[in-house]
């Protein structure tokens, strides 16, 4: 070998071993880990995509959210009478729709002939788009056509006790179009037994427990946890966040109630510490979006994603 071919072996040598030990890397890395990674940075969650602009669950909403570039579409699973896994947050129609009655007892077929656009210009009469008048219920399935893997999806068991075999119908649509082990779903509930019966479906999954902290009844300077998930969070332990982190890659939680603030910056780095994503709903205001990103919070549930991306952007 010649003086030149032997320096040329030596220094191609460090970048040849760097593009193997890269591609090993890579190897390794899988959509799901890239998921993982990626709630370790600030997470724009659109509630029901932009339901500020436009009807809640709504293609229409959900369409400016993603054309905005948010990091997750948030929606609310419930079941239709004959099993069609449907986007609607109320266990009764009648706020945002012109149905009546609990969702549950219609088919798809009846579910399809509602109104779910129309009570949005009555809500908000300065608003003048007229295409969301008669805007449909949408299944999952053609949220999941119309997005494809372009985009991540936030998605709540509604009412678990009223939509029996929820979790088993959701992981199956889940897994049919491959939203899981892409890594582009977040399965949360505020029951803790539903997100269990996620986990048994498909242990991939990652989880989201929500919780909801308010004065306790009994005395109102004591906080409490909604189902008693955790105790109030002025009072929660390591081993409570530890119980969590054995099934939950993260918490979505209130920040205030009636305008008192019910977690701060040490109920924050604590969840963090046991590895636990701290994402905050439902949060609108850009002040009250600075305060919480202040507190180091991983994430925001908003109505108005567009005010968020813009201090994001800042």
């Amino acid at each position: 070998m010649s003086r030149y071919s032997l320096m040329t072996a030596l220094l191609m040598t460090p970048m040849v071993i760097t593009g193997i030990a890269t591609a090993a890397t890579a190897a390794n890395d899988t959509p799901l880990k890239q998921q993982r990674e990626d709630l370790t940075s600030f997470q724009v969650i659109a509630h029901r995509g932009a339901s500020g602009h436009a009807p809640e669950s709504t293609l229409a909403a959900y369409e400016l959210a993603h054309r905005w570039g948010v990091d997750y579409l948030e929606l609310d699973a419930q079941l239709s009478a004959d099993g069609e896994v449907v986007l609607f947050h109320d266990d009764t129609l009648e706020r945002t729709s012109d149905g009546e009655g609990h969702i549950h007892d219609y088919t798809l077929a009846e579910l399809k002939t509602l109104d779910t656009g129309t009570w949005f210009h009555e809500a908000h009469p300065e608003r003048t788009e007229e295409e969301y008048r008669g805007a449909q219920i949408l299944t999952l399935d053609e949220l999941f056509d119309h997005f494809g893997h372009t985009t991540r999806y936030y998605i709540e068991t509604k009412s678990p006790d009223l939509n029996p075999g929820l979790e088993e119908a959701l992981v199956e649509r889940l897994e049919a179009y491959d939203m899981i082990e892409q890594g582009r779903v977040l399965v949360q509930s505020f029951d803790q037994e539903s997100l269990l019966k996620v986990r048994t479906a498909n242990p991939h999954v990652p989880l989201i427990q929500l919780l909801w902290y308010s004065p306790s009844e009994q005395d109102s300077a004591t906080l409490t946890e909604w189902n008693d998930t955790t105790p109030g969070a002025d009072s929660i332990r390591d081993e409570d966040f530890e119980r969590i982190a054995e099934y939950a890659v993260g918490i979505g939680t209130n920040a205030a109630y009636r305008g008192h603030e019910v977690i701060d910056a040490d109920f924050v780095r604590q969840a963090q510490t046991h590895g636990l994503s701290v994402h905050v709903y439902t949060i609108n205001g850009q002040d009250e979006m600075k305060r919480l990103m202040a507190l180091g919070v991983d994430g925001l549930f908003t109505d108005y994603p567009d005010r968020l991306l813009e201090l994001v952007s800042e």
